[in-house]
């Protein structure tokens, strides 16, 4: 109950700034619909999703689920804006996982300095471990191509504009086949061992 209280916050903030940062780049390329909206904010109820956020995750920890995840309210962002829709979406794509990379190596430099003013176990050590792992893992769960995760994104951004029109019909089935995948164990074969290698390799 300790490490879920902890991570939740550093989940919201994680979250958040995916979401800033897919419309932030939405923004730069043309399209003004999340700022208008006001999802350009780092205030993580304007990115809260009841279901995905709250609901879901809570069922997984309920039923003793061995991952627990969740997203957050997608940011709206109108691709008739981008002189290349499908490129743009691509980049819009890139840019969430980005995000929670770059928070991971952040959380990473923070995690050494505060190695060497803190001796012995410390809440702030684990709150910054956490941080980092939790990066980790939204940023190459999200890299799944599964639509409408970010990683299906960037492939139809890569694929041929047929094929990319093709492989988008996957999005009705997206979350069937994600919950399908929790089920046998892909997260937790493979999402976890990867984050946790890095995480390691970061910190060590």
């Amino acid at each position: 109950m300790h490490g879920l209280l902890l991570s939740i916050p550093v989940f919201l903030l994680a979250l958040t700034f995916h979401e800033v940062a897919h419309g932030y780049v939405a923004k730069r390329l043309g399209d003004p619909t999340a700022e208008e909206m006001g999802r350009l904010s780092l205030n993580p109820a304007k990115h809260i999703s009841i279901f995905g956020t709250i609901l879901f995750p809570l069922m997984l920890y309920l039923f003793h689920s061995p991952v627990i995840f969740g997203w957050a309210k997608p940011v709206p962002v109108d691709a008739r804006y981008f002189r290349n829709p499908l490129r743009g979406m691509m980049w819009v794509g890139m840019a969430g996982p980005a995000a929670n990379f770059i928070l991971a190596v952040a959380g990473a430099l923070v995690f050494r300095a505060l190695e060497v003013l803190i001796s012995g176990p410390s809440v702030l050590l684990e709150l910054t471990v956490m941080f980092i792992f939790i990066n980790l893992i939204l940023g190459l769960f999200n890299l799944i191509p599964i639509p409408p995760l970010d990683g299906s994104r960037i492939l139809t951004g890569l694929l041929p504009r047929r094929l990319a029109v093709e492989y988008l019909k996957v999005e009705r089935y997206g979350f069937l086949i994600l919950v399908f995948l929790l089920y046998i164990g892909v997260f937790r074969k493979f999402i976890f061992p990867a984050a946790i290698h890095l995480m390691e390799l970061m910190v060590s």
